[in-house]
Parts: C-alpha cells; sequence; structure tokens
C-alpha cells in the first residue's frame, strides 16, 4: 500500500500548508486547485486519500466526489467546508466521504484523522 493524498482547494496558502504537513509526516502528497486537476491526478496517481474542499469555482466538491468515487470506489475521501451546510455534508457521506471538517480546521485534528484513515506503513 502506498501513502498518497491529493490535495484538492482553491486557495493555494491551504494547498501548500496542508502539502508541507503531510509530506512531513512522510506522506506523498498531489495539489490541484480545481476539479480538471484533481480528477487528471485521481487518474494517473491513485491517490489512497484525497482531501476535497466543497466550494471550488467551476466543478464543486460534491461533483468532484461522485467523479473520484466513479474512477475508484476505493479512494477515501475527506471533505473540508468553510460553510456548515449539514444537507450537503449528508450528501457527501452518502456519496462515501468518511468525514468531514469545517473551515478552520484544527490542523492537528487533520492530520490525526488522516494517520487514522490512512496509516504510514513502511
Amino acid at each position: 500500500m502506498s501513502n498518497k493524498i491529493l490535495i484538492v482547494d482553491d486557495q493555494y496558502g491551504i494547498r501548500i500548508l496542508l502539502n508541507e504537513v503531510f509530506q512531513k509526516e512522510g506522506y506523498t502528497t498531489f495539489q490541484a486547485a480545481n476539479g480538471v486537476q484533481a480528477l487528471d491526478i485521481v487518474q494517473k496517481h491513485s491517490p489512497d486519500l484525497v482531501l476535497l474542499d466543497m466550494k471550488i469555482p467551476g466543478m464543486d466538491g460534491i461533483e468532484i466526489l461522485k467523479r473520484i468515487k466513479a474512477i475508484n470506489q476505493d479512494i477515501r475521501v475527506i471533505i473540508m467546508t468553510a460553510y456548515g451546510e449539514l444537507d450537503m455534508i449528508q450528501e457527501t457521506k452518502e456519496l462515501g466521504a468518511i468525514m468531514h471538517f469545517a473551515k478552520p480546521f484544527d490542523i492537528d485534528e487533520l492530520r490525526a484523522a488522516v494517520k487514522k484513515h490512512l496509516p504510514i506503513t513502511t
């Protein structure tokens, strides 16, 4: 098993922060600023886990999640959203997201969640 994480967020600062945190933890990371980039990375690199922002211009998080799951049902997805839209969060769970974090999130809680769902294997 590999330890590949795809970070999907239209905010550059968040992508850089998460990229740095998870690379230090020993994960291989990929970044996407939009749905097209995200799906391209999913097809080429088959990440084990995706950190997915819900509010992305163009293709929103729900659509990206549906397409990721259509490509590979086994990819674990953690949702990140700045909006407390419970109906959207419920829909993401029905589509297979394993959990969600509200922005601004606690980086240590997010790190712990990733380690729980994608333990580092050597």
